[in-house]
């Protein structure tokens, strides 16, 4: 047997996907006796992934079929498909009335490539990048894999667990080289308000810093006052978006990003180099995400996710798991259960095992007490949400 091989240092700073190992865990207990019909079992309810249960719209799919139909499997520029970045341009006009020039907007294989892109052109050993804790652990492993140091900064329910301008101008010193943000928020499904978000970018940029919002679940917004994209401050402002989310193509994997003019070459040449280029058959695909017959069922899709919001908060909260803050958007509901329990590893292990449902504990997003916290994931149909506040309540 031959030794294994050295494995490089940045691993010691990026921790396990504790949600992807949790899923392991519910998957096994859902093969199991306890959860098969036949044998007098309860399947496991799964509300523990962010991932819709709407798949591409029939446009969308009729569009796969005919690009591979034509035979459209070519590379295609790093960048992407030049048609794709104007019709996103357009979108930006046309569903936030900000301008966005298509020569800044780099299409990615999903939202993670383009996290990976912009903070390897960015960052370096010795940067600092703040952050809210809690916050989505693959931005601030994004950051570690760079060799710079994700520093998070605890942002409570009384900060909508949100950094504030105040907040990043406390933490800021000579090794700080901007901030990753995240609006609306996974775990939480809050957003930073929009003025607050003006004050964010005029301080760091009057540090001279750079400023990344993460945007991908901004399409599922539900509160006008927080559905505003944080490209209205600047063109030096860096989006990060997805077609995963607002537009149901998670395994499709394409994103993009939208980049200061400067950054668009450096960027596209890490992109070269690491990619190639995202998904033929995938960006084709996405180019009937923007016709008026996807965008009606979008649109319907998002008003369902804002129903069952409306349902599960109040039910968590009478079930004595709090929601301290209502989400504003994504698909999330952060709730407290310390009522019930010491931490939440062992209730969401708890409640996989004795209900049946599948929960994500908090301690992937941070250590500013979530291990009290645990996020619920409405991404399912009503009747499974239904069905799974039944089963907690019994439980607990």
């Amino acid at each position: 047997m031959t030794d294994s091989p050295r494995l490089a240092r940045r691993l010691d700073h990026i921790e396990p996907f504790y949600v992807m190992e949790c899923a392991k865990t519910a998957e096994r207990i859902a093969r199991s006796a306890a959860c098969d019909p036949a044998q007098g079992g309860r399947p496991m309810i799964f509300l523990n992934i962010g991932e819709p249960d709407f798949t591409a719209p029939p446009p969308v799919l009729a569009a796969a079929h005919r690009c591979l139909d034509a035979g459209r499997t070519q590379y295609t520029s790093a960048t992407g498909l030049p048609a794709l970045r104007e019709a996103i341009a357009l979108w930006y006009g046309e569903r936030f009335g900000v301008e966005v020039a298509p020569a800044r907007i780099l299409v990615t294989a999903g939202a993670s490539a383009a996290l990976q892109l912009v903070t390897l052109a960015l960052f370096e050993p010795g940067d600092e990048v703040l952050m809210p804790d809690p916050c989505y652990p693959c931005n601030r492993h994004f950051v570690a894999a760079t060799g710079a140091t994700a520093t998070l900064l605890r942002s409570d329910a009384a900060a909508r667990f949100q950094l504030d301008a105040a907040s990043v101008r406390a933490a800021w010193n000579t090794h700080t080289r901007g901030v990753l943000l995240a609006s609306p928020s996974n775990p939480t499904g809050t957003s930073i308000d929009h003025a607050e978000m003006r004050r964010i970018v005029e301080a760091v940029r009057e540090r001279g810093g750079v400023t990344i919002v993460d945007e991908i679940y901004l399409g599922l917004s539900y509160d006008e006052r927080y559905g505003h994209t944080a490209l209205d401050f600047g063109d030096d402002v860096i989006s990060i978006n997805s077609f995963s989310k607002y537009f149901s193509m998670t395994g499709w994997r394409l994103g993009w990003a939208v980049l200061p003019e400067a950054l668009v070459a450096p960027v596209e040449k890490l992109a070269q180099n690491l990619y190639i280029c995202p998904s033929s058959v995938a960006q084709h695909a996405a180019l009937a995400c923007f016709g008026p017959d996807a965008i009606v069922e979008y649109e319907r899709r998002r008003a369902e996710f804002r129903r069952r919001r409306d349902s599960i908060v109040p039910a968590l909260n009478a079930l004595g798991l709090t929601v301290p803050v209502v989400p504003d958007g994504a698909f999330y509901a952060w709730a407290d259960c310390s009522a019930h329990a010491a931490g939440s590893w062992d209730f969401c292990f708890d409640m996989m095992e004795r209900a049946h449902v599948a929960l994500t504990p908090g301690r992937d997003f941070g250590r500013a007490e979530t291990e009290h916290f645990f996020r619920l994931s409405f991404a399912s149909s009503m009747a499974h949400l239904e069905e799974a506040v039944q089963r907690l309540r019994a439980a607990l």
